[in-house]
């Protein structure tokens, strides 16, 4: 029974089957770049050949974000390329899988939060 709890967790918390989300400790933590341009490396952006984004364009900000969140693999890939401000405001907004959001959410209150108002 216990093995069958662990299972349903890890599945809540699921970027896509078989890959867990990556949460950063602190929004603070989150200090990437709020403006200019940013290119992805392959390993976060691999669908396309293009991997730059123009962070003064909202719709390309938005999909970096997605991106990032649901690409990353390891934390400093969340600190790098994200912004804990830029986050929240971006949050309602943002399309991202059932396991991101719920594992974000519930390591950040702040982000329900931005998603109810």
């Amino acid at each position: 029974m216990v093995a069958t709890q662990a299972d349903a967790s890890r599945a809540r918390y699921q970027s896509r089957p078989g890959r867990r989300a990556i949460v950063a400790a602190s929004l603070a933590d989150l200090r990437g770049p709020k403006q200019g341009t940013v290119e992805l490396p392959l390993w976060l952006f691999w669908s396309g050949p293009g991997h730059t984004f123009d962070l003064g364009d909202r719709d390309m900000r938005r999909w970096l974000y997605q991106t990032v969140l649901r690409e990353a693999g390891r934390p400093e890939d969340l600190t790098t390329y994200l912004d804990g401000d830029t986050l929240i405001a971006l949050w309602p907004d943002l399309y991202l899988p059932q396991g991101v959001r719920q594992a974000w959410e519930d390591q950040h209150p702040v982000l329900r939060a931005a998603a109810a108002a």
